[in-house]
């Protein structure tokens, strides 16, 4: 698939069939994000593939909004960023992740990722405790590390959205200075 209609046709994906995704893919995956340029080449992202069904349940539940979908996805992908390696990387772990989803796409598979960093468990309780927390209760997060997001990935259930060719407001969020 050439670059330009892989980004294209890349969307969010909630709903996928529940057919496990091959080892190949993951593989395949993985080297994509592990390829994803960090600020001074620290390369501070890491990631912890989850496939067990039981730990994508209780990953589902870091909070009470937005993440509920993650339990039928049949991988998950956490990546993290090395808060000791690089003082970027929240930003690092960000462009890994987006290699992630882009990588799932060439290999028409579909993905949605769900921010973890700062985000509370429940909506009501944006000082309470944190999504973040509730992962590193029953996952095996290394020292100095920080959750940015996990990405859900699977085939998908349901067609992809027909795009428009117009982008919308792309007038207002680019300034061409001459």
């Amino acid at each position: 698939m050439e670059f330009f209609e892989l980004v294209e046709r890349r969307h969010s994906v909630r709903s996928f069939t529940g057919e496990p995704v091959e080892q190949a893919a993951i593989t395949r995956i993985l080297k994509a994000a592990l390829s994803a340029p960090s600020a001074k080449n620290t390369r501070s992202s890491s990631f912890m593939v989850v496939e067990e069904p039981e730990l994508i349940g209780r990953i589902a539940r870091m909070r009470d909004y937005g993440s509920a979908f993650v339990e039928k996805a049949p991988l998950v992908i956490l990546v993290m960023g090395d808060q000791v390696r690089s003082d970027l990387w929240e930003v690092n772990a960000a462009i890994s992740a987006t290699y992630v989803q882009l990588a799932a796409q060439a290999l028409e598979l579909g993905s949605c990722w769900v921010h973890v960093a700062g985000r509370p468990q429940r909506r009501e309780e944006p000082g309470g405790p944190a999504a973040e927390d509730y992962l590193r209760s029953f996952l095996p997060v290394p020292e100095g590390r920080r959750i940015l997001c996990a990405v859900a990935i699977g085939h998908t259930a349901e067609p992809a959205p027909i795009r428009k060719e117009e982008i919308p407001d792309a007038d207002d969020r680019v300034v061409i200075l001459p």
